[in-house]
């Protein structure tokens, strides 16, 4: 039995960056024989077990047999024969495709030196900034042409290689890209999002044709026109673009960068004989975004976030207009009383859309801090006294409402 550390750990190593999560292959043995050593079964699919004391996970060198299209149709073999090259060659990207010996593991690529087991050239397309797939086989799983595209979103200075695009957009041209699992899809637009340049996830994508695809709803906002006095990019495309980049910069959470991607889709159906303006499309875009999120299965927490900012954005962009009775109904729209967390990632959001503009990078955007004072000024308002006191002129219901609300619209108006 020989242990070897692959992929993920051994490519960040050798770039000088931070190993949090080391994944293991095991070759020459059996389930029977880890198991007798104390290692714990994980999964049903494949051939996975936890160490018993580090609890890292130490899969048998296995290969994959393609049955049925989706990212279910794969037979595993996981047998003592088995080689590493085998097994490497099942992976995605030359750069995942590398293994070191166990015992050389936690030394540091100072000590590796020809000890690194790379017949695939992962070395090479290191040094070359290149994203290059292992094997023909690659064109078997259509869950690699989105890992190619959040890779390039992690190592934005990498370059897709040539062929591996071809098998790419071969794979969206013949299919496969249409039986993609919706929460794998999910899984890895979420990851990508959270990288340092989510457009290059997108920019790929749009490439090879995939996100025409998988995104229909995003893929159609290139090449629509907005007016250029508020944006001077103009391509509703770039604009998003710059959106999710800024948000990016910003390290803004998961949530707030969904809404980010799905807060202007409206506009990418608005009448021809309107353009470049995009009246009511804060309305289009919630029913879009809608329909994305049941079809990708996006958490419910990241929808509802952007359902408020599609329908608001415009409104609180426009914030500084507003009088004491007007930021209180934005406020109640937004529920930012009863949801005031929420909010403020509401107003992250808005900052990256009034951020994400050409030569608007570095502009302030006091929107947030007004709608702040205003929101922490509504929720300082004592609720009880004023209930207790309009019950007692025999106020009811609604009408205490009424109360509640003039009384924060007073306090409002004091924060301003």
């Amino acid at each position: 039995m020989e242990i070897f550390v692959v992929g993920g750990a051994v490519r960040d190593a050798l770039m000088g960056l931070p190993v949090n999560d080391r994944d293991w292959v095991v070759v020459g043995s059996t389930p029977e024989a880890m198991s007798a050593q104390g290692f714990v079964p994980v999964g049903k699919d494949f051939p996975v077990f936890l160490h018993p004391q580090s609890r890292e996970e130490y899969a048998l060198a296995r290969t994959e047999r393609k049955t049925a299209r989706g990212y279910k149709g794969f037979a595993v073999q996981a047998d003592p024969e088995v080689t590493l090259e085998e097994d490497l060659a099942r992976r995605d990207l030359t750069v995942n495709a590398m293994a070191v010996p166990e015992a050389l593991a936690h030394a540091g690529p100072s000590a590796w030196a020809d000890q690194i087991v790379d017949p695939y050239g992962g070395q090479r397309d290191l040094q070359h900034k290149v994203l290059r797939h292992v094997t023909e086989a690659y064109a078997e799983d259509p869950v690699r042409i989105l890992r190619v595209a959040r890779f390039a979103a992690r190592f934005a200075d990498f370059s897709v290689a040539g062929e591996t695009m071809a098998w790419m957009r071969q794979m969206v041209e013949d299919g496969e890209a249409d039986h993609l699992v919706p929460e794998r899809v999910w899984q890895e637009l979420a990851k990508g999002l959270m990288n340092e340049k989510p457009s290059r996830m997108f920019e790929v994508l749009r490439e090879c044709g995939a996100l025409q695809v998988l995104l229909p709803e995003l893929d159609r906002l290139w090449g629509v026109p907005q007016r250029p006095e508020y944006h001077p990019e103009v391509d509703t495309g770039v604009h998003m673009m710059l959106v999710m980049d800024m948000a990016a910069r910003l390290n803004m959470p998961l949530a707030v960068r969904v809404a980010c991607l799905m807060h202007d889709l409206g506009k990418g159906n608005t009448p021809a004989d309107v353009l470049p303006r995009h009246i009511g499309h804060e309305g289009r875009s919630v029913k879009l975004l809608q329909k994305v999120c049941e079809r990708l299965r996006v958490p419910t927490d990241c929808k509802e976030l952007a359902e408020v900012v599609a329908r608001e954005h415009g409104n609180i962009h426009r914030s500084a207009e507003l009088g004491p009775e007007a930021l209180m109904r934005l406020l109640e729209r937004c529920d930012a009383i009863r949801q005031p967390e929420r909010f403020a990632r509401v107003l992250q959001a808005c900052e990256c859309d009034a951020r994400g503009r050409l030569g608007f990078e570095a502009v302030a955007y006091p929107q947030a801090e007004r709608l702040l004072k205003a929101q922490h000024a509504a929720l300082a308002v004592e609720t009880t006294p004023i209930a207790q006191a309009a019950a007692a002129q025999g106020l009811k219901g609604a009408q205490i409402g009424e109360q509640i609300s003039k009384a924060r619209v007073k306090a409002v108006a004091a924060s301003l």
